[in-house]
């Protein structure tokens, strides 16, 4: 649980002075550029009309309200409601959102907690747009799809029926963010009647592009509080739900059946029979709360210490309230924790531990499975795709692998059906060990493994082909100290270097296709998709075929055109070296290296180099204005240590043989 000093610190606000954030290569929803789209407004004198998400009934789907009453929609923008309406007023906060008459509340307690989470909102509700400046009826939003980040355009007509707010609509009446973003989520997903019902977990990844767990309050774990605790600690974002066959009907006591609700906060207090573990949670009603023991004019209150009673105990209709960690458990069915890693399982004595994750978007082919029965994995696990990864944290009391599978559905096809999908975990010898499906878009769950190397197998019980995003979370010994092990939640990541060296076997298993060797197409393919996952590294180009053609004769000790294992070892040492010195040369993150950090970094390396050849290598090396990117600097590097190597053992010290392999190193470096 947080401590009570921790739960009470005021919430920092969230203003909209600043840049746009740092999210880079965004891809454009329905090809829209949101900067061009304005500006050619602006330059109009027109307010902008979406006609990829119309002021329609399309737009509102056929399914959500009558006939008569889908008729009756009206389209109205926030400058004809209000004088001034402003897109955020005093902060963003979760008590800006009232539910309206769609069952969005999975996704309106995910934006709950998103407003308490500074570091995803900036990813989500960019910062230059307004009512004020540059105003022409068009807004955006980014939101995280099966891999990729979305910039999502609007207009700002919002639909009414008989003059209320058919959407989300703002405490404050001219505040409109929560509206427009809820439009453009429902754009995302097709209409606003795919917003109604739907899952938390889905919202909160989808708003953060990270992780989530879902833990059953029926049976929880025995750690519950210590992940809570964890997640508290680590900022994740949660929420959780009820069930109920009588969906948003409001017991005696306050708690709604088939919701959800934001988790808000969790803390440890003394009362009169001891500590407490208490929660806090937030109704996207904007009001109703719980009525039981810890509620806002419960008798608990009275034996906890004045301060902290007048800091936790709030007495506003505001749909928010605190109950005791066994209510929640008894009131509730499910708990949702998200974050980019899964920091909320790192309890216990977690010192010197990180989270890496390696992604791969591929296709799960029903052609390729042999078995008949529907259920049975055996033709998928032999000819459907596999995906390796190795075990080394060795920490039997700690969870330190999560596997998470996303099914993607092809686009403008957000409605379409879920199908079963599941994945198995197999170990050297094909047993396998563990299986999880089930019937949504996210199926993640989290293990406890012994070193070794095991392997993935996606696959689905219908009888169809799925696109899927298969994201592998392993829990490493880090052994930098000042390391951040939160990964930055905006950004596609590489894998640190320690489980780089220590996996990389794994790495070329998935490559070598099972074989013993790769050759330049697979080597490519493999430093592409591995070392370029880091969009800093991917600015300065990929790795082209002759580029590792020529790589792998540098370390192909057989000199067969392929790489053993014990080749590509030995590469993958020097590569990891070369992208930590990339790294910490790169000091303005650019992507590139100019001259000068070229020379700073050849010589952190270890070798040598006059002026001469520097100028020769950022000739051949270099772009027009001889920087140098990330894949060419590794060329560079590989090229540049095995011939000075060479020529230092040849040469024993001679100065006339020195000159000699200074000429063949120039030559070298332009073959």
């Amino acid at each position: 649980m947080l401590n009570p000093s921790s739960a009470l610190r005021s919430e920092e606000g969230w203003q909209t002075a600043g840049t746009t954030g740092s999210l880079r290569n965004l891809k454009r929803f329905n090809n829209q550029d949101f900067s061009h789209l304005r500006a050619l407004c602006l330059s109009q004198g027109r307010l902008f009309e979406d006609d990829t998400f119309p002021a329609h009934i399309s737009s509102i789907g056929a399914s959500l309200l009558p006939e008569d009453q889908l008729q009756q929609i009206e389209w109205r923008r926030p400058t004809e409601l209000r004088r001034n309406p402003c897109l955020i007023m005093d902060g963003v906060s979760r008590f800006d959102i009232i539910q309206g008459l769609i069952g969005d509340c999975w996704v309106l307690a995910a934006l709950g907690s998103l407003t308490m989470q500074k570091r995803f909102l900036e990813n989500v509700l960019p910062k230059d747009q307004g009512f004020q400046s540059d105003y022409a009826g068009i807004f955006h939003f980014r939101f995280w799809q099966f891999g990729d980040w979305m910039d999502v355009v609007i207009d700002d007509r919002l639909p009414f029926l008989n003059g209320s707010y058919l959407s989300v609509h703002p405490r404050t009446s001219n505040e409109f963010w929560p509206s427009l973003l809820e439009k453009a989520y429902a754009k995302l997903r097709g209409s606003y009647q795919n917003l109604h019902g739907g899952y938390i977990s889905d919202a909160l990844v989808d708003f953060t592009g990270g992780v989530q767990l879902q833990f059953s309050l029926k049976k929880p774990p025995p750690d519950l509080q210590e992940i809570l605790k964890a997640a508290g600690k680590s900022r994740c974002m949660m929420g959780c739900s009820t069930s109920g066959q009588m969906r948003n009907t409001e017991l005696r006591n306050g708690i709604v059946q088939g919701h959800a609700y934001t988790v808000t906060g969790a803390v440890k207090i003394r009362s009169k029979n001891g500590w407490e573990h208490i929660i806090r949670i937030w109704n996207p009603w904007g009001r109703g709360e719980w009525k039981g023991p810890w509620s806002d004019n419960s008798p608990e209150w009275n034996y906890v210490e004045p301060q902290i009673k007048e800091d936790l105990c709030i007495k506003k209709d505001d749909g928010e309230f605190w109950m005791s960690c066994e209510d929640f458990c008894e009131q509730f069915s499910w708990l949702c924790i998200c974050n980019s890693t899964p920091t909320f399982l790192d309890f216990g004595d977690q010192r010197g531990m990180t989270w890496s994750v390696d992604r791969h978007i591929d296709l799960w082919s029903n052609s390729l499975s042999t078995g008949r029965n529907n259920s049975s994995l055996a033709g998928a696990v032999s000819k459907n795709p596999k995906y390796f990864f190795e075990v080394t944290s060795n920490a039997p009391q700690s969870y330190n692998v999560v596997i998470s599978l996303i099914q993607k559905h092809a686009e403008g096809m957000q409605d379409a059906q879920t199908s079963r999908i599941g994945f198995s975990i197999t170990k050297e010898n094909s047993k396998v060990l563990k299986q999880d499906f089930s019937l949504t878009r996210d199926v993640t769950n989290y293990f406890t493994l012994s070193p070794g190397t095991y392997a993935v197998i996606p696959a689905t019980t219908a009888r169809q082909d799925f696109e899927f995003v298969l994201r592998i979370f392993l829990k490493n010994e880090c052994y930098n100290e000042n390391s951040d092990s939160q990964i930055s939640p905006m950004l596609p990541t590489v894998v640190p270097r320690q489980n780089q060296d220590s996996s990389y076997k794994a790495i070329f298993l998935r490559y070598a296709k099972q074989g013993s060797s790769i050759d330049a197409s697979q080597l490519r393919q493999l430093l592409n998709e591995v070392l370029l996952q880091d969009e800093m590294a991917s600015l300065g180009g990929k790795f082209s075929f002759d580029s590792c053609r020529g790589i792998l004769a540098l370390m192909d000790t057989n000199a067969n055109g392929r790489l053993t294992l014990q080749e590509f070892g030995s590469l993958w040492q020097k590569l990891t070296k070369y992208m930590d010195i990339f790294r910490r040369e790169d000091k303005n993150n650019s992507g590139f290296l100019d001259i000068y950090e070229l020379k700073s970094a050849i010589q952190t390396s270890g070798l040598a180099i006059n002026e001469q050849i520097l100028h020769l290598v950022s000739l051949r090396f270099g772009d027009v204005t001889r920087r140098i990117g990330f894949s060419d600097f590794m060329c560079c590097m590989l090229r540049l240590e095995t011939m000075t190597y060479a020529f230092q053992n040849l040469a024993n010290g001679g100065p006339q043989l020195f000159v000699t392999a200074m000429e063949w190193l120039t030559l070298v470096m332009y073959i």
